[in-house]
């Protein structure tokens, strides 16, 4: 494995963080200004669009683009430092239409949509036109095991009837938020296979039935864009809105959470090194009890541990984005599932100590950090909780481990006499 940066992503990355520098950085206080007054999307955003179009520094994430579609055919690997440098600031992916759920929908879309499909969605989420949402968990079951979903898709004659209500659906309350690609269950048959009775449909955001019914904080944070709560009531979409085939909306799902965890962790790792950047600044400029605060055991170890374990993750980031590309996302399960746990607790930890370091002001909006340490805490949940990835980790360990039973046994170093025995 080889991780090294190409010239390709090395010129890239050099670009992309001119670019941030440039324009995303000094935006970011107007950005907050606009958003705080209830003005969402502020009008920087659409500006620092045209200009990322126009560098070449769009649709960076899709590696199997036609020839009439925009964007520069990166690879998972190639595409994750990339995602570190956008999610140092929190809303910056947007502006290289690089942000979630955008990205997922746009996978999906690229790989399963009709060409009447294409032309309606994909075609304007790429150009970066519209915006659109994912309707999966819902509030009434643990949506840890999908299985347990109560939300409908059934066909009704020409068309699909969906009927449930969903929530934690990001980018609803967007004004710019055209469809939402909605999981349901399809086949309500007793007997029904777990994994083949779901289907996805896509429902523009107009359509009567369609209720946004909140949007909810994380955490005392509220985002503009949303984290919703969605009603679909008797909302019905002609039969040609189905994505994919009926009964493979687990399928579809599972092809668009590999590559999106990855992008998700590295934009989390840019985030643990802004704090960290921030804690080693702030260390500089503070004394107490005579001594800088980097002068300090306790801070200097606080540093070296972040520094070390930031660099642990995104090497292990980065073998889940090799495996996907070279063998597919069944491959990389693993890995994927190990990443989502050790990515969000390691951004809780690096922001919290970023935060002793800042003492009272690390609680407050003067810094990104309390926002940052939020922002981990909920990456816990999303795209599944920590629980259901280190069960799926723990059950392949445990089955390579009874396929080689009695294997280690070799390696005990008993005395004769016991081993005898």
């Amino acid at each position: 494995m080889d991780f090294s940066l190409s010239p390709k992503v090395e010129d890239l990355s050099a670009r992309l963080r001119d670019f941030m520098d440039r324009h995303v950085v000094p935006a970011h206080k107007e950005w907050l200004r606009e958003t705080e007054a209830g003005i969402f999307p502020p009008a920087c955003v659409e500006h620092l669009k045209q200009l990322a179009k126009d560098e070449g520094l769009w649709n960076l994430f899709l590696p199997a683009l036609r020839d009439d579609e925009p964007g520069t055919r990166l690879t998972n690997l190639e595409y994750a430092p990339l995602a570190e440098i956008m999610g140092r600031i929190y809303w910056a992916s947007e502006v290289f239409n690089c942000s979630a759920p955008d990205t997922g929908n746009m996978e999906l879309l690229h790989m399963f949509a009709t060409d009447a499909q294409r032309a309606r969605w994909l075609v304007p989420l790429m150009n970066g036109d519209i915006r659109s949402c994912f309707a999966m968990t819902e509030p009434d079951v643990a949506s840890s095991d999908a299985t347990n979903m109560q939300t409908t898709v059934l066909r009704d004659g020409d068309d699909y009837v969906v009927n449930g209500r969903k929530w934690f659906i990001t980018g609803a309350a967007d004004p710019r938020c055209e469809v939402a690609i909605v999981l349901g269950v399809s086949d309500q048959a007793a007997d029904a296979d777990p994994h083949r009775r779901h289907s996805m449909v896509l429902v523009p955001m107009n359509t009567p039935g369609v209720k946004v019914v909140r949007n909810l904080p994380i955490m005392h944070h509220v985002a503009p864009e949303g984290h919703c709560e969605v009603l679909f009531e008797n909302v019905r979409v002609p039969a040609d809105s189905l994505l994919g085939e009926e009964g493979a909306g687990f399928a579809l799902a599972q092809a668009r959470l590999g590559p999106g965890r990855i992008h998700h962790c590295m934009r989390s790792i840019g985030q643990c090194e802004l704090a960290l950047e921030l804690a080693c600044e702030r260390s500089m400029e503070r004394k107490t009890f005579g001594k800088y605060l980097h002068e300090h055991d306790q801070v200097s170890e606080w540093i070296a541990l972040s520094r070390m374990e930031i660099d642990q993750a995104r090497l292990y980031v980065m073998r889940a984005a090799w495996l996907i590309d070279t063998q597919g996302n069944k491959a990389a399960r693993n890995e994927v599932s190990a990443i989502k746990v050790i990515v969000p607790r390691l951004q809780t930890q690096v922001v919290d100590r970023a935060m002793q370091i800042f003492g009272a002001m690390g609680l407050t909006p003067d810094t990104p950090l309390s926002f940052l340490w939020t922002w981990g805490r909920a990456l816990r949940f999303i795209d599944g909780p920590d629980e259901v990835h280190i069960r799926s980790v723990a059950r392949r360990e445990l089955k390579q481990a009874r396929a080689h039973l009695g294997r280690g046994a070799a390696y005990y170093t008993l005395p004769d006499n016991l081993a005898a025995e």
